[in-house]
């Protein structure tokens, strides 16, 4: 592997730091991670991987990959996620038996401008570990390898078009948890990335890639830049609950907003649906839809909004939803409910739909069905566009970030250079 990277260009490996022993540090986390290069602290260090089982099917590399005994992942074992952390774990509690674990806490791959939110995985053991920073001090970037930009073949020929590839990897001092990080690995985690952050020079971003995914969904509703759904997912994972797993709990909670008089609840009764204790993180959630700070929210908006990040592609899906949610007996809507549900879907205060329903209430009955939406959006694919924010501009890049304080006075500052570390202090919507 050493000859392999000799050849790529990368004939001087810096190493700064000392790797410790894995008595002494058992997990080791890298970071930033930008590209495939990546492996080279792997093949370095001959540190244990976690990875897609479908890898030890390749040829050659599957072959070489089992020689550091790699914990992997099955994409088709629903409960593989369980028994990964199991097995990390298990290896990281034996004492120095196994080679230590080399865990990417990113959990993808970004262009090392600042660190992302970190994955718990690592710090779930609640065992020291030792952070390693990776650079790669080159006059030409040619090693980032995100989801926008130069695909894998590329950048693997303008590396080797380099005659030298510098790459650094720096170990840290090994980070021992206290008792509070322990019991919170999102602490835990919060904590080195911080650590980490500065050895680097570089700031911090709450923004995760499922966050990107969301910003950057081809759904016909495609979220403008002063949405507050990004937000809204961070607060919902901040209380545990995972919004990319909880799509088969949307139409139980659709059906108990149909059932409440207007949709209005209670934080007492929001904690109830969504089965999670009152706390200050859910009442950071319940404060972005009570706008009139009257201590009731309209538990359809929660529904709405949460089924635009479970399936940020399914447009016609969260509408369907929204119109059994808003409709009456015979199913249509007036204006002020399609306002109200797009509203809620692209997370903005403000948004005229005046235009927009008369061009779907072709015979001006003051009403609109599902049917006729969904015949307007397959006619007019481009709908949002041209009727709903003609003016604004949607989300460009995973590097884009939000204003700092949009219209509905929620939306925090996710940028580099305003990130801070801990939690981000929230401003309540303005009515």
């Amino acid at each position: 592997m050493r000859t392999m990277w000799f050849a790529g260009g990368f004939h001087r490996v810096a190493v700064k730091g000392q790797q410790a022993l894995p008595s002494e540090a058992a997990i080791l986390t890298l970071a930033p991670h930008s590209s495939y290069f990546d492996a080279i602290p792997v093949t370095m260090t001959m540190s244990s991987i976690v990875m897609k089982a479908e890898s030890r099917d390749i040829p050659i590399w599957g072959t070489l990959i089992k020689y550091i005994r790699p914990v992997f992942v099955s994409r088709s074992d629903q409960d593989s996620r369980r028994k990964t952390v199991e097995e990390i774990k298990r290896r990281a509690q034996s004492g120095g038996k196994w080679p230590q674990i080399m865990i990417f806490p990113e959990g993808t791959c970004t262009n090392r401008t600042c660190l992302i939110t970190f994955k718990p995985g690592a710090f779930i053991p609640g065992v020291p570990v030792q952070p390693v920073v990776l650079r790669y001090p080159n006059r030409l970037d040619t090693i980032t390898w995100t989801w926008q930009g130069p695909g894998a073949l590329k950048i693997l020929w303008l590396t080797l078009c380099q005659f030298h590839n510098q790459v650094e990897i720096e170990f840290l001092p090994v980070y021992s948890p206290s008792e509070e990080e322990r019991k919170d690995p999102a602490l835990y985690a919060s904590n080195v990335r911080r650590v980490m952050a500065e050895a680097l020079g570089v700031s911090v971003t709450d923004y995760t890639f499922e966050d990107c995914q969301l910003a950057l969904a081809e759904g016909q509703l495609r979220l403008p830049e002063d949405t507050c759904l990004l937000e809204f997912a961070r607060l919902v994972r901040g209380l545990g609950l995972k919004p990319e797993k909880l799509d088969r709990a949307l139409d139980r909670h659709a059906e108990r907003a149909g059932a409440k008089p207007g949709g209005r609840v209670t934080l007492p009764e929001f904690a109830a649906q969504l089965g999670v204790p009152v706390s200050e993180a859910l009442e950071d959630l319940f404060s972005l839809f009570d706008e009139g700070g009257g201590g009731e929210i309209d538990l359809r908006e929660y529904v709405v909004a949460l089924s635009v990040v479970c399936r940020p592609s399914q447009t016609l899906d969260t509408v369907r939803l929204a119109f059994q949610m808003y409709g009456s007996q015979d199913g249509s809507i007036d204006q002020g409910a399609l306002s109200c549900i797009l509203r809620t879907a692209l997370g903005v205060a403000e948004l005229s739909v005046a235009e927009l329903f008369r061009a779907i209430d072709q015979e001006e009955t003051g009403k609109i069905t599902f049917a006729d939406f969904e015949r307007f959006a397959e006619t007019y694919p481009d709908f949002a566009e041209e009727y709903l924010y003609p003016d604004q501009t949607r989300f460009q890049s995973g590097t884009q970030t939000p204003p700092a304080l949009t219209a509905n006075g929620f939306c925090t500052d996710f940028s580099p250079e305003n990130s801070g570390i801990g939690p981000d202090p929230l401003c309540k919507k303005l009515d």
